[in-house]
This record gives structure tokens, sequence and C-alpha cells, in this order.
């Protein structure tokens, strides 16, 4: 099937290839979108046709569970975004996880994590996997010398997030592919604060890319989809697995997620400016004691992310001078423009306070382990105009 419609080597921008990388030239019924094809299964025209689907592995469909069309040109098209060979789309961003841990893992062998990855990506190694006999090991995120004195002979992945999720810190990729080569340890990157459009991994010799497409790839609080990158060869056996689990997406799903990637770009743009503009602005106001943004020159992961990241994404968590909780909960709730909701990456503007939407029911000493302070806040800045997100800001922050 002739897609893209690039001439040979040539190579398209984010934008364009947001648009139309991926997808037939000329497509069924003419139509300039692509059709969404509500299919379980898939006829044959004889049994020849069937055995030589199977005999000259045929790229074309069988069952559902398998592939459907139109997550086959959604995977092209984030595949082109990321540089990567291989796009394997998920019913979310925790599933792809799931199925690539589970493909790639056996009893006895053992994962590094950096300390502020997902909380559930975490408890999905040290609660289930450990089931299964596999041992997980979370070091201070960051610290390449205890990552590597974790790594051992049984050590299979090395696992990360950049920017993390609440604390925005910033890995040195290039450490952490190093460090993965030199122990012969493949290498995982949840970039789904990110995207394609701030930071490519696999640009760095990342193994795996990880990416909640619910979040800025879909960009509209209307599905959720995740998405795993890599070669062809890595992916094959997850794809696999991926066949067996079903956890696949609906055609209705891919075509919304197609949909949203067309301004994938024009979007980004507008998160960065608008989180870089929240994060100047909370870095200077008197009743906040601290921002966590790596845009901020005052960032610990500045300078790397400076060299290495187009742009710094919509995500701003921040910590109030007031260390009460209910000074927190005063300014969440007074905001009139910021819903209170999880999830981040959408066209809206979210608020939340960590403590209360992921760690309610943990400890205090689990809180502080993971860095949770009870006056933290969560921003997800979304594509409204700035001056009125800020106003917005400016009068909940007198509730405090």
């Amino acid at each position: 099937m002739e897609t893209d419609g690039r001439p040979n080597g040539q190579k398209w921008e984010v934008s364009t290839t947001a648009v139309h990388g991926g997808e037939a030239r000329q497509k069924d019924a003419h139509a300039l979108p692509d059709p969404i094809v509500c299919a379980s299964t898939y006829s044959f025209v004889n049994t020849q046709a069937v055995i030589d689907f199977i005999e000259q592995n045929q790229d074309r469909g069988e069952y559902g569970r398998y592939g459907n069309p139109n997550e086959k040109t959604v995977e092209r098209k984030l595949a082109a975004l990321e540089g990567a060979e291989k796009g394997l789309l998920f019913s979310s961003g925790m599933s792809a996880l799931v199925c690539l841990l589970m493909a790639k893992l056996n009893s006895g062998d053992e994962v590094v994590f950096f300390d502020e990855c997902y909380h559930r990506s975490r408890e999905f190694c040290t609660k289930h996997m450990s089931r299964f006999g596999v041992t997980t090991h979370q070091v201070r995120t960051g610290d390449f010398a205890a990552m590597e004195q974790a790594i051992n002979s049984r050590t299979k992945m090395l696992i990360s997030e950049s920017p993390t999720n609440p604390h925005l810190s910033v890995i040195d990729l290039e450490a952490f592919v190093s460090l993965g080569k030199k122990h012969g340890v493949e290498t995982l990157i949840d970039a789904t604060l990110a995207t394609p459009y701030n930071l490519r991994p696999i640009e760095f010799g990342v193994d795996y890319v990880l990416h909640s497409a619910t979040k800025y790839l879909a960009g509209h609080h209307d599905l959720l989809a995740g998405v795993l990158l890599g070669t062809n060869d890595q992916m094959a056996d997850v794809e696999n697995l991926r066949g067996i689990l079903g956890c696949i997406n609906s055609p209705h799903n891919c075509y919304l997620l197609q949909r949203g990637l067309k301004s994938f770009e024009l979007r980004m743009e507008r998160h960065n400016e608008n989180g870089m503009r929240i994060a100047e602005f909370l870095n200077q106001h008197p009743k906040v004691r601290r921002v966590y943004y790596p845009g901020l020159a005052d960032h610990p992961g500045h300078e790397l992310a400076r060299k290495t990241m187009r742009g710094y994404g919509g995500l701003v968590t921040f910590e109030l001078h007031d260390e009460d909780w209910q000074a927190a909960a005063r300014v969440v709730d007074a905001c009139q423009i910021f819903r209170i909701a999880p999830s981040l990456g959408g066209v809206e503007s979210l608020i939340e306070q960590p403590l209360v939407m992921s760690y309610f029911t943990q400890t205090p000493e689990n809180r502080q382990k993971f860095g949770i302070s009870d006056s933290m806040i969560r921003i997800a800045a979304g594509i409204e105009n700035s001056a009125d997100l800020l106003a917005d800001l400016e009068q909940a922050l007198a509730q405090a």
C-alpha cells in the first residue's frame, strides 16, 4: 500500500507528519479521512487466499484482536512522529507497559526503576510481577551510580520517565542508554509528558519508548490509548502477546486518536507556551514556595532540558508556603477555568492535589518517601488563553 506520499528521501516536519504520516495516499471510498472499519473479523475469497495469507505473511485483516486498518494507520503515524521503526497501539498506556514486561521478563529476571516513575507502573511490578518471580529495584531518580549498583546478571530492563510526574525531573538519556549498553540491559523511557514534539528518546538510543496516548497525543480528554515504540525485531514478541491478551483499542478510538494527532504540533506549541507562562507566574508569587518546571532556570534539570528538549510541556507542579493541605484545597476549589480532574494533555486545563487524587490512602511516610507534600498542587495547562489562566490562578491563590 502506498503511504505518506513522500518523495524518496524527503523528510517532513512534525506538523506535516502529524497530518499525513502513515496514511494511504488514496483511501477507501475516496474519502479524505480514513473511514472507520468496524469489523471483528475479515473474510477471504477462497481457501487458497487463507493459505496465501499465512504463507506470505500478508498485511491484511484476519481477526480484530490481531489488528484493524484504523489501528495500523495510527501506529504508522506515531512511529513516524517518534522516529521509530515500529509502533504498537494498546488500550491504555498501562496495558502497553504490562504487555511489554510480560513479553520480555521471565521468572528470576530483575528490573530497575527510577523512583519517580508513575506509581501504578511501579505497583504492577512490585505487587504483580513479583508473583511470577520478577524482582523490582527502585533507586533515587537520576542517581546512575545507584542504578548501576542495582544491576546484576539477572537485570533485564531499566525503566524511567522523562520528565517525571509530578516532579518533572529530567533524565540524562545519554547516561541512561550508556548504562544499559554497558551491561547489556534494555532501556525503556515513558515520554508521555515530553511527547515526540519535545523529546525523541530513540534518537538517544533508548530501546523502547512508551506514551499514554490518552494525554497529549490524543489531546481531547475523550479516549484511552497507549503506544509502545521500538524496532521491528524488538516489538515482534510484544505484538504476538498483544494478540493473545487482546489489550487492543476500538476502531472508533483509533479514529479519534488519528484525528487528534492532526493538530498535534499546534496544540503542543500552546501547551508549551502556557506551561512556561504559568511556571514563571508561580515562581514569583509570594504564596508559592517552590515550582517544579524544567523550563525555569532554577530547575535542577534545566540545562539538560534546554539542550535536549524543544519545549517543556504543559505540566507544572508547585508547593505553597502554607503546608496545610486544606490551604492547597482552597486554591484548587477556587479555580474557575481549571477543572479538578486527573490526567493531563487535553485542551482543557486541569488542576489537582496529588495527595488527594493519587496518594490519599497512602501513609504520610509513603507520601514523604515519594516526595508528595501536603501543599503540592499539579496543573496541566490546556490551550486556553494564557492571560485568562493566569488571572484565574491569581484569584485562586488569594484564597490560600
